[in-house]
């Protein structure tokens, strides 16, 4: 009994969560290696590209909310998603065509256009703290818990109990869709392939053919949509302050990172690597090792390495790690 209180507790605050969070940074990690991927460059304002997408989720969903409309257990957002995608991939479509337009067409070097990000990353910012504030919006209705810690522990008769959030098995449940639909266009589509063509070798891909204003234009739409869903499940499993979404910039960058930029593949195994990582890291062990060890044994620690405040400093020491040791990642190109 005392090992399956322990595999309880570790699913409790290790696995179900580490999936959850690693769905996110996966998606994440997607729309930046989309970007370097196809442009060529680093978005430094795809954190912000993720908190202005979720404001107008949230604003959809308020307004939802006001006229009886709710998508029963599940969360309204869900509803509210398809439109918050739609305002966002127009707004990136038009910076694109206000401000990386000019420097794709001048040759830039990849430095002036991570410069460039960042002021449209500023813009964006504040665009958002105009439309929704600074404060912590919770924007998460129907059923908050899809398993219920007292019925787990009615079944099993363990003393551990087993609470999984509605929102936590949303967040894989649509990362696991969105993944789906996006490798299945990169394969199968001719859009996709020329895509994947474009990445490769742009020379070659223009030579066949390939309309370049085509692929940057579906390059931003499919980016946004990333974001969109990425800070939205995030919202709901966490909740809404546009202030953590800058600082979800490093460890999806580590994420893209670890798994090798440009490569959707490693983007997906580089946000689990990152997410388990400062999981396992931060977590405090002495629940699991309570059923484990004599009570002796364990003394007055909670046997934490670091503190949740440092969860940054784990994506940032496991990117210098990687940076030093293998900088094209698990599945970068040579």
């Amino acid at each position: 009994m005392d090992i399956l209180n322990a595999l309880t507790a570790f699913a409790n605050f290790i696995l179900v969560p580490g999936l959850a969070y690693g769905s996110q940074l996966a998606l994440g990690a997607l729309g930046v290696t989309l970007v370097f991927g196809v442009l060529r460059f680093s978005n430094f304002a795809h954190g912000d590209t993720m908190a202005f997408g979720t404001a107008f989720v949230i604003m959809f969903t308020w307004w939802f909310q006001s006229m009886g409309i709710s998508f029963g257990p599940l969360p309204t957002a869900l509803l509210a998603l398809p439109f918050g995608i739609a305002v966002t991939a127009a707004f990136v479509l038009g910076t694109d065509r206000v401000v990386y337009r000019f420097y794709r067409q001048q040759k830039a070097k990849p430095i002036i256009l991570v410069i460039v990000s960042t002021g449209v990353m500023f813009v964006m910012n504040g665009l958002v703290r105009i439309l929704i504030g600074t404060s912590e919006r919770n924007f998460a209705d129907g059923e908050r818990m899809l398993l219920n810690p007292q019925d787990w522990k009615a079944w099993t008769g363990l003393a551990e109990p087993l609470a999984i959030k509605t929102t936590a098995v949303v967040s894989i449940v649509v990362a696991v869709l969105s993944v789906a639909l996006l490798f299945w266009f990169l394969q199968k589509t001719r859009t996709g392939k020329s895509m994947r063509a474009y990445s490769d070798n742009e020379d070659l891909a223009l030579l066949s053919g390939i309309n370049p204003d085509k692929v940057v234009a579906v390059t931003w739409v499919l980016a946004a949509a990333l974001a969109t869903i990425c800070g939205t499940l995030y919202g709901l499993d966490k909740s809404f302050r546009i202030t953590v979404y800058f600082g979800l910039l490093m460890p999806i960058f580590a994420a893209a990172i670890v798994g090798g930029l440009g490569s959707p593949l490693g983007a997906i195994v580089g946000g689990f690597v990152i997410a388990f990582s400062e999981l396992i890291i931060t977590s405090a062990w002495k629940k699991i090792g309570s059923y484990l060890l004599p009570d002796s044994w364990l003394g007055d620690g909670l046997y934490q390495a670091l503190s949740t405040d440092y969860k940054v400093a784990v994506s940032f020491a496991i990117l210098i790690i990687v940076l030093l040791f293998k900088p094209t990642g698990i599945y970068g190109a040579k």
